[in-house]
């Protein structure tokens, strides 16, 4: 019997160190809309534009 309460003990234990909680949800979700608008910023930009146009152009000239 004193094996099975272990046993629950150490599951019950891990079981609160599992996931992440909601403030830690929300930081990472800030974080990720942070990323994700600093990306749209940087490949909106017109030199990052022309440099993916001219990477498209060179391979579409080389396939063609």
């Amino acid at each position: 019997m004193k094996a099975v309460g272990k046993t629950l003990e150490r599951r019950l234990r891990s079981a609160r160190d599992r996931g992440m909680s909601t403030a830690e949800y929300a930081v990472g979700t800030v974080a990720a809309a942070a990323f994700a608008a600093l990306l749209f910023k940087l490949v909106t930009s017109s030199e990052v534009r022309s440099l993916l146009m001219g990477i498209i152009r060179g391979a579409l000239q080389s396939v063609g």
